[in-house]
């Protein structure tokens, strides 16, 4: 199991305020990989600055081996890394299938075609409503729907950004169940996830992220144990 995506020493500044500092991580070829920490910690910094949109002061970032630093955030996606970006971000005014043919914009009619039909085998809610606005589903469907939007470049590495955020419990389970069939079919996960139970029990293995450092690192099951972090994330 090689190493997918190596983080080294990662510092990310928002002018004069020094967001990460010194973040180290690594995600390996069929993991699951998450991110907690509470608001503000630097999660979605972390996650932002990987997929190209935000540029780091200093570190390393490689993706199979090769930096992927200064590569603009629209041609990560040809790297083999797709983003789900937190709040969901799906064209509102596009239909459901224009949407999804948006997140395939680096591969052929013929193999957005494929991967169209990929997305409604494991997202049957989406078929049903493939013509319906974007807009108008509901937010559970429309999260749904981004990450369908970011699996149809056949990533290698799937990177989704607080996928449960505001979404029902029962909204909550089916999202983490299908993060959990994505795995099982063999796409890489790095997970950013504020509701830290399900997420360590999801994951392979956790970082914890406090004001811009990894504060705890190591299995995600016995982090999801660990005393510190049942206190601090978990509500004792």
């Amino acid at each position: 199991m090689g190493t997918l995506l190596s983080v080294q020493d990662l510092h990310v500044y928002y002018g004069s305020i020094h967001a990460i500092k010194g973040v180290s991580f690594e995600v390996n070829e069929g993991e699951i990989v998450t991110l907690i920490g509470a608001n503000g910690a630097g999660k979605s910094t972390t996650l932002n600055t990987v997929s190209g949109i935000l540029k780091p002061r200093s570190g390393s970032i490689e993706f199979e081996g090769k930096s992927i630093i200064g590569v603009p955030a629209h041609k990560v996606i040809s790297h083999g890394m797709a983003l789900c970006p937190e709040g969901r971000r799906i064209f509102q005014q596009l239909t459901v299938e224009e949407n999804l043919e948006m997140g395939g914009y680096t591969r052929t009619k013929e193999e957005n075609q494929e991967s169209i039909q990929d997305v409604y085998k494991r997202f049957p809610r989406l078929k049903e409503r493939y013509k319906q606005i974007a807009g108008t589903l509901s937010g559970g469907e429309q999260q749904m729907l981004a990450m369908g939007r970011a699996l149809m470049s056949k990533p290698k590495l799937l990177m989704l950004d607080e996928p449960s955020m505001g979404l029902a419990p029962i909204l909550v389970e089916q999202i983490f169940d299908i993060i959990k069939e994505l795995h099982t079919a063999g796409t890489t996960i790095l997970l950013v996830e504020q509701n830290a139970r399900m997420a360590l029990s999801t994951a392979d293995r956790a970082y914890v992220l406090e004001t811009g450092t990894i504060s705890m690192s190591g299995d995600a099951k016995e982090l999801l144990h660990d005393e510190r972090v049942r206190k601090a994330y978990l509500g004792g």
